[in-house]
């Protein structure tokens, strides 16, 4: 079961690899954004294989972080790129 949890492993960081490629020679912003994002995923993911290797759940703090900062990055490149601007300052009101 071991070995199965650590080729899991290996096939998660090669997919960030390959996902890398993809962020930096993307054909359009958009394509990137969703690579971005991706990676996010994979690394959650790489990181609870890791905490099933290393039978813990110490990871789990690390894991609800990544989430919440790859949401934000996520939706924050999002605006960026609809509007141009990530906080809109609009001072009549």
């Amino acid at each position: 079961m071991t070995t199965f949890i650590w080729v899991c492993l290996i096939l998660v960081l090669l997919s960030i690899a390959g996902l890398l490629y993809r962020v930096f020679r993307g054909p359009s912003i958009p394509d990137r954004l969703v690579a971005l994002d991706s990676i996010g995923v994979m690394l959650i993911s790489a990181i609870a294989l890791l905490s099933v290797i290393f039978d813990t759940g110490f990871f789990m703090e690390v894991i609800l972080l990544i989430a919440i900062m790859s949401f934000i990055g996520t939706v924050s490149f999002s605006k960026f790129i609809e509007k141009g601007e990530i906080i809109e300052r609009d001072r009549t009101s």
